[in-house]
């Protein structure tokens, strides 16, 4: 008897032992328990907020400072316009592409195409000079100014684009939700970093003179972020992300002219929502 016990308690260790086993070579062979060599793809939308920020205008008759520029972000709302191929630079939208170089990191590039909107008829002070533009002629030290249409209308608006590459750690966390199957449900938390350059649509009407509306780089950003994705069956995810950074613009082509210029540096904070695809090719 005791030696049928003592085959017994052996038999039910061996037992529990083999199924753990079997279980975690289970969890090996599912697709999402690896990443490495994984492409990924993504499509949504943001917004946005920044910090205000001084903005000096240059040219060959006016050279001027505003203090603390009030501007906000132009969103589209849920729209067609998302995904009609000739109206997607119309909302705010982000694309990013990347690779998994192994199980936890990622090296992707993107645009953040943001949209900056200086707030009209603010107040703010201007400090500077402006000659043969009347009648904002004069010598300015911190004066009180309207940014009236007619004096200034200046917006990022196709876009504010950041164009960028990033690195981003992912961390599978189903099992906090006691997710066993990760094929048909994942959980992720990912961070990371990016760097980029500016490249923006700079619509602007600066003291009567034409309209300026064009590309043009003008300058880098730097950029921190926090995500959680969801994927579902393997191949297909929603991903919301919360990224700061900082915008150093020091080149922004302002009227036709291309002695004339701005430049800026601000912080900001997008809010994003992006569908997207996970696939080994």
């Amino acid at each position: 008897m005791k030696h049928f016990f003592l085959y017994s308690a052996f038999s039910i260790i061996i037992f529990s032992i083999n199924a753990s086993a079997q279980e975690q070579i289970k969890l090996q062979n599912k697709y999402t328990a690896h990443n490495k060599g994984k492409f990924f793809v993504s499509w949504g939308g943001n917004r946005d907020n920044y910090t205000k920020s001084d903005v000096t205008f240059r040219g060959k008759d006016y050279n001027f400072t505003l203090d603390n520029m009030v501007a906000h972000d132009k969103p589209k709302g849920w729209h067609v316009d998302y995904i009609n191929p000739s109206k997607m630079t119309i909302p705010q939208t982000n694309f990013r592409m990347g690779y998994f170089i192994n199980d936890h990191y990622s090296i992707g590039i993107g645009v953040d195409h943001m949209k900056y909107v200086m707030t009209q008829d603010q107040t703010l002070n201007m400090t500077g000079t402006i000659t043969g533009n009347a009648p904002y002629d004069g010598v300015y030290n911190n004066t009180p100014t309207v940014m009236t249409e007619s004096f200034l209308l200046y917006e990022h608006t196709d876009g504010l684009n950041y164009v960028n590459t990033e690195f981003s750690r992912h961390d599978d966390i189903s099992s906090v939700f006691k997710i066993r199957n990760t094929d048909k449900i994942q959980i992720n938390l990912t961070e990371g970093g990016g760097i980029g350059l500016l490249y923006p649509k700079t619509n602007t009407t600066l003291l009567g003179k034409p309209r300026h509306d064009d590309f043009h780089v003008s300058g880098y950003g730097t950029s921190l972020k926090a995500g959680l994705n969801i994927t579902f069956f393997k191949h297909f995810y929603v991903q919301g992300e919360l990224k700061g950074g900082y915008i150093n613009m020091q080149d922004i082509r302002t009227t036709q002219n291309p002695e004339d210029s701005a430049s800026q540096d601000f912080f900001f904070l997008q809010r994003i929502i992006a569908f997207g695809g996970i696939f080994k090719i």
